[in-house]
């Protein structure tokens, strides 16, 4: 069984998870990469906002409840701006916990695509790799707006 964890951006911090774990449920966006295993979410919290405090300490309570790999939402991808903090905590948390990190949770809804597009904030380097599960097909996109 994969175990994992979800930080989450803190400016969504009343956020609920729906669209998380309903792709957890369906293995769609970054967790079609689970498709056919077993999973167990142990933990879920954010990162405490700017400059991401939390990522100093959640993971480690992550770890010492089984898991193996940590997702950073999809908020911290389609938020305006995308989390400036990303590549940091993509660095951080393997080098000082030992877990994988997976960048995204739940399909980019098309609204998030249309926009980000016309302004070009996902040009970076990191951003295509991360993107690819992310942004799966239109209907799937569309059935997340």
């Amino acid at each position: 069984m994969k175990k994992f964890g979800i930080i989450i951006c803190h400016r969504y911090h009343t956020c609920a998870g729906g669209k998380c774990f309903r792709s957890l449920r369906e293995r769609e966006g970054a967790f079609a990469r689970y498709a056919g295993e077993e999973v167990e979410l142990v933990g879920y919290t954010t990162c405490d906002g700017c400059p991401g405090g939390n990522v100093e300490y959640a993971p480690a309570e992550m770890k010492r409840n089984g898991a193996e790999v940590v997702h950073l939402a999809t908020g911290l991808v389609v938020g305006y701006p995308p989390c400036p903090y990303l590549d940091y905590f993509r660095e951080y948390i393997p080098r000082q916990f030992g877990l994988e990190v997976v960048v995204g949770t739940h399909p980019i809804p098309e609204k998030y695509r249309i926009i980000h597009d016309q302004l070009g904030t996902w040009q970076a380097p990191s951003f295509p790799d991360d993107l690819k599960a992310l942004l799966a097909d239109e209907p799937t996109r569309l059935a997340y707006d």
